[in-house]
């Protein structure tokens, strides 16, 4: 990200040059900075704001952009904006969700409880500063399995007694695994061999979907078993506006320059 987000920064300056950006343009240069979908997420989100003429000033202005949800929204309220709201992402739930509910292992429906108190920890001036810290204490001591010993809330925090105690059973899983597509016996998703589809389309011309293809994305292929499948994420990749074919060959963006 160090070497990658610059460069980004670098081609897009501003978010009418992002705007003015079509799908190859955007996906080529997000390359390296993780799933592909988020380059034309973002050049969509530009599109929105050049349209309207104006940068959101606050979380619900954010929000209503299509392609930002409430964390992402708060993050950019308070880091960007200068909005006083507290972004409440895992790590800080886990932590004022302990804190302030008594709740070992909440979860987003304890959101709104959070956010009812946070007010009370946000200083007027500098409260930037608090998530950064509560992504600290998150990472440091108030894991799913907690330092309770070592951690500075201690004394306020309803749940480290029962933690120091071995009270509470530590689950196996605190979010929902989510429900990925994945081939027969593959070891990842699918969504990593349509990310590695597309390196590998960036990288080597006169790409084809055939078992050249899927040896690069997949040195397990077998073409008697697994062609229908590398279709299948090429025809994904295609319909989501991330490559096409021409003359039989793939390419990265859509067969046209206009932006989606």
């Amino acid at each position: 990200g160090l070497i990658f987000y610059p460069r980004w920064l670098a081609r897009f300056p501003t978010w009418e040059a992002l705007a003015a950006a079509n799908n190859a343009e955007a996906i080529e240069a997000w390359a390296g900075l993780g799933y592909n979908r988020r380059a034309l997420m973002l050049r969509n989100i530009a599109q929105q704001i050049v349209d309207k003429g104006a940068i959101p000033k606050n979380a619900a202005e954010w929000q209503a952009l299509k392609g930002i949800g409430p964390y992402t929204a708060a993050a950019l309220a308070c880091f960007a904006s200068a909005e006083r709201v507290l972004p409440i992402d895992t790590n800080i739930r886990r932590v004022l969700g302990r804190v302030f509910l008594g709740e070992p292992f909440p979860d987003p429906t304890h959101d709104e409880g959070i956010r009812g108190k946070a007010g009370g920890i946000l200083p007027e001036t500098g409260f930037q500063d608090v998530p950064q810290a509560l992504f600290d204490l998150a990472t440091l001591a108030c894991t799913k399995t907690p330092d309770c010993a070592q951690c500075p809330l201690r004394d306020a925090c309803p749940c480290a007694a029962g933690f120091l105690a071995g009270t509470y059973a530590i689950p196996k899983r605190t979010i929902k695994k989510a429900n990925e597509s994945r081939h027969r016996d593959k070891p990842y998703p699918d969504r990593i061999y349509r990310g590695r589809i597309l390196k590998a389309v960036r990288e080597e011309a006169a790409m084809r979907a055939d078992e050249h293809l899927g040896k690069r994305i997949d040195p397990a292929f077998d073409a008697s078993l697994d062609l229908a499948w590398l279709a299948d994420m090429v025809g994904r990749l295609s319909r989501d506006g991330m490559l096409h074919e021409e003359n039989g060959e793939l390419k990265i963006g859509t067969a046209t320059k206009k932006p989606l």
